[in-house]
């Protein structure tokens, strides 16, 4: 009775956590950055094309490329394969822009990156993990994403909220400035609760997870970053748009691909939602040590000058 009792409660829990909290965080997420958003950035595609069109391509197509070959030539079972390819069809999260900030990279191109990227994978993620469920899972394949519906939930549960940021900062736009931040750590706040939740739900296998799946998400995020920073000095842009598109390349919206993986409108399993948990938590981590890295390197820089 005891123990039916508390498997009820964990999977009411489970519930609430995928069908309230990760909802909620994601249309945060994609508020935040409506609120930092105008349609002037929306113009940079004309004033900087070569930025843009090199960062979209990096992310939206060498990114989930990276993804393939690492899921494929790592151990891992169907279901972790496919949530690394999830999580590889993902747009940059508006983590990154938080990051490029504090790195003093292109903060405007990195905001257009995030709002382009995240309109096109609306209909190219649905794309991606099809294929990926193809052929990870081949046979074993029960579920898929129908394109136009996946494509009309994804653009609702993304646009619309960054839809609503924009207005709000194009008639409210003191409100929304002094919003913004707020609202940005707040959903990073849920994607806390979300990973916690996650990792206790599947506490039991936690370690196996982390120990099968936890290098192959550390090593996407270091190469995706090492490849935005290297397209980005061979298309010879300069040091702040190469540091913006090495961190958008580098960090993707965690929570958009948890939901994919784990809501029931959407694949319902919870395990191709272990990869984005952990890269959730490796990000910070990695992003952590490039910020490092970038502000030691510009100290050096300006003793050298002195």
């Amino acid at each position: 009775m005891f123990k039916c009792c508390n498997y009820q409660t964990e999977s009411m829990e489970s519930n609430f956590l995928r069908e309230v909290f990760l909802p909620l965080a994601l249309f945060l997420i994609m508020l935040g950055m409506g609120l930092s958003l105008k349609m002037e950035d929306f113009k940079r595609v004309l004033i900087q094309p070569k930025a843009v069109l090199l960062g979209l391509i990096a992310q939206l197509i060498m990114l989930p490329v990276v993804g393939y070959f690492l899921a494929s030539i790592f151990p891992l079972s169907p279901e972790l394969a496919v949530g690394v390819m999830i999580l590889a069809a993902c747009p940059g999260g508006a983590t990154s822009n938080i990051l490029t900030y504090l790195v003093r990279g292109n903060v405007a191109l990195s905001i257009t990156l995030t709002a382009m990227s995240s309109a096109i994978a609306v209909f190219t993620l649905p794309i991606v993990v099809n294929l990926a469920m193809l052929n990870f899972m081949a046979e074993n394949v029960a579920v898929q994403l129908p394109f136009l519906k996946t494509v009309i939930q994804i653009g609702i549960i993304t646009l619309i909220p960054i839809s609503l940021g924009m207005l709000l900062n194009h008639f409210t736009p003191r409100l929304a400035a002094k919003s913004e931040k707020s609202v940005k750590w707040l959903s990073l706040f849920f994607l806390g609760l979300i990973v916690t939740g996650l990792v206790l739900k599947e506490r039991a296998n936690l370690s196996s997870f982390f120990l099968e799946v936890g290098g192959v998400m550390f090593t996407l995020n270091v190469l995706t970053m090492s490849l935005g920073c290297g397209i980005a000095i061979l298309g010879r842009l300069n040091h702040s748009c190469a540091k913006a598109i090495t961190v958008e390349v580098g960090i993707q919206n965690g929570t958009l691909a948890i939901l994919i993986a784990s809501a029931p409108t959407f694949l319902n399993n919870s395990s191709m939602a272990i990869p984005a948990a952990i890269y959730s938590l490796l990000m910070f981590v990695t992003s952590g040590f490039f910020a490092w890295w970038v502000q030691n390197r510009q100290k050096i820089k300006l003793l050298q000058r002195n």
